[in-house]
C-alpha cells in the first residue's frame, strides 16, 4: 500500500466535494504504483513538475498529491472555468486560469508566483499539452516552470507517471476502466537550479533549467516503463504539429481530404 502523509491544509468545498466523489472512483477504478511519494514537500511553496498522457491525469496526480499531504493549485485553461458545475468547482480549489497561446499568460505566471510564495504547490505540465510524441515519452518542455522556479528559489520536484493513458487514452472519451490499470507514479529529488538562481532570466538561462527539468522527468519516466528514452526529445514546433488541440482528429481529417 502507498504511504500516506495528513494533509495540514484547508481544503474548501470544492476539494471536499473531489475527496468524497473522485477519491473513491479512482480506488475503484485504479491500481497504484506510488515511489518515493515522501520525496515531495511535506510544507512550504513548490512546483511539482509531471509528464502528460491522459486528461485523466491531473485527477491521479492530484490523488498522489492529496495523499502525501499537499493540495495542488493548477495552471488549467481558461475555457474550463466558463464550463457549468466546473467552472465554481476549479474555481474554489484555487486552480489558476491560463489563455494559452496569449499574452494573458503572464497574469497566469503571477498568480504562481505569488501561490508559491505563499507556501502553496503548484502542478506544471512542462510540455504545455498532451505529449505529441509517437511514444508518448516525454516532449520538449516550455519555460513557464523554470520561469517560476526561479522568480520564487523554491524547489522543484520532478514527477514521472505512466499508466493513465491506459485508464484514458489521449483525445477518446471512453475510460477503460475493467479490469482496472495501474497508474505508476515515481518521485525524484529536486532539480538542482542552484546556479542558476540570482542569473538574469536569459533565454539561454531559461532554456537551461527547462532542459534539465525535462531531463529529470524523463529519466523517472524511463525508469516506470523500464526503457531507454529516446536521444531527444519530440519538438512539436519542428516537427510541424500544432502545439494544442486535439492534433490526431486533425491529421486524421487531412488524410481523408488526401484521399477524396
Amino acid at each position: 500500500m502507498p504511504k500516506v502523509r495528513k494533509l495540514q491544509e484547508r481544503r474548501g468545498w470544492a476539494w471536499t466535494t473531489a475527496v468524497t466523489v473522485i477519491k473513491p472512483t479512482l480506488l475503484a477504478f485504479t491500481r497504484r504504483d506510488w515511489v518515493d511519494g515522501e520525496k515531495i514537500p511535506a510544507t512550504g511553496g513548490c512546483v511539482v513538475v509531471v509528464n502528460h498522457i491522459s486528461h485523466v491525469d491531473p485527477l491521479t496526480l492530484a490523488h498522489l498529491l492529496y495523499d502525501h499531504g499537499r493540495l495542488v493549485r493548477y495552471l488549467a485553461k481558461d475555457a474550463l472555468f466558463t464550463v457549468p458545475v466546473v467552472g465554481p468547482v476549479v474555481r474554489d480549489a484555487g486552480q489558476i486560469p491560463v489563455t494559452r497561446m496569449s499574452a494573458n499568460a503572464a497574469k497566469a505566471y503571477d498568480a504562481a508566483v505569488a501561490a508559491v510564495n505563499g507556501g502553496e504547490c503548484i502542478g506544471v505540465y512542462p510540455e504545455g499539452t498532451i505529449t505529441r510524441d509517437p511514444d508518448g515519452w516525454p516532449m520538449r518542455g516550455k519555460t513557464g516552470a523554470a520561469r517560476i522556479a526561479l522568480s520564487t528559489g523554491c524547489p522543484v520536484i520532478p514527477i514521472g507517471q505512466w499508466g493513465a493513458q491506459d485508464v484514458l487514452p489521449a483525445y477518446t472519451a471512453r475510460p477503460h476502466l475493467v479490469p482496472p490499470r495501474t497508474v505508476h507514479y515515481k518521485v525524484g529529488d529536486p532539480v538542482d537550479l542552484d546556479d542558476l538562481r540570482g542569473q538574469p532570466q536569459t533565454a539561454a538561462v531559461l532554456r537551461e533549467a527547462t532542459d534539465r527539468i525535462m531531463a529529470a522527468v524523463t529519466a523517472l519516466v524511463a525508469d516506470l516503463r523500464g526503457e531507454d528514452a529516446p536521444p531527444e526529445r519530440f519538438d512539436p514546433r519542428a516537427a510541424g504539429v500544432r502545439p494544442i488541440g486535439n492534433f490526431r482528429k486533425r491529421q486524421r481529417r487531412a488524410v481523408r481530404r488526401r484521399e477524396r
